[in-house]
């Protein structure tokens, strides 16, 4: 794969990426809940379901993605209640204040992982990126084992650093509220976006 298709790919890829979303409404939405605790975890579930989707498209089995609808059905709708269930715990939770949020974060890490990578796998916008978009900007089916694993190293690399870039500037505003009444409304309202990409997630 040459050095210019590479580059295609990663600045396509980081546009689509930082295009607000479901899964960037969430990052957010956590970020600004609790902080960068478990973010890490919660963001590699986004980077594994990224790269299943590539690997998918690049293998040239869209076509069985399409027709396997119960299945990715069910995701979809697995990835939306993890969401209500963030949601329900940030809209119940107490104000948290700086101190909590820079304490270790009560979800497991792999419950976090978990719930982010069925919504990945389930969101229609890296659906249609993986297997409508990304045909358009790279030839698959003359992708080497070379250029497979240079994309995936992109792919790697991008997404990370996009939605750790969202969660830094997030979690850097709800460091700047002090006030318990502040910080329980912000709570309650990042609850209702992530409530409002459960249902986008649902029905789309």
């Amino acid at each position: 794969m040459s050095l210019y298709g590479l580059t295609a790919f990663a600045l396509v890829y980081a546009l689509a990426v930082a295009s607000p979303g479901p899964g960037v409404a969430s990052v957010v939405a956590r970020a600004l809940g609790r902080g960068v605790s478990g973010a890490p975890a919660y963001i590699a579930g986004f980077l594994i379901g990224d790269l299943v989707w590539f690997a998918l498209a690049a293998a040239g089995l869209a076509v069985l993605a399409h027709s396997a609808h119960t299945v990715f059905l069910v995701i979809r709708y697995l990835g939306a209640a993890y969401l209500l269930y963030l949601a329900w715990r940030l809209w119940r939770a107490p104000p948290a204040t700086l101190e909590s949020a820079q304490a270790p974060a009560r979800e497991r890490r792999l419950q976090l992982l978990l719930g982010s990578l069925a919504l990945t796998l389930g969101n229609p916008k890296t659906m249609v990126f993986f297997l409508a978009v990304l045909p358009t900007v790279v030839e698959l089916n003359r992708l080497t084992p070379a250029g497979f694993l240079a994309m995936a190293l992109v792919i790697a690399c991008v997404l990370p650093a996009v939605l750790g870039t969202y969660t830094l500037f997030a979690a850097r505003a709800r460091a700047r509220l002090s006030r318990p009444g502040t910080v329980r409304w912000v709570q309650r309202g990042t609850g209702a976006v992530m409530a409002g990409a459960a249902i986008a997630v649902a029905t789309r």
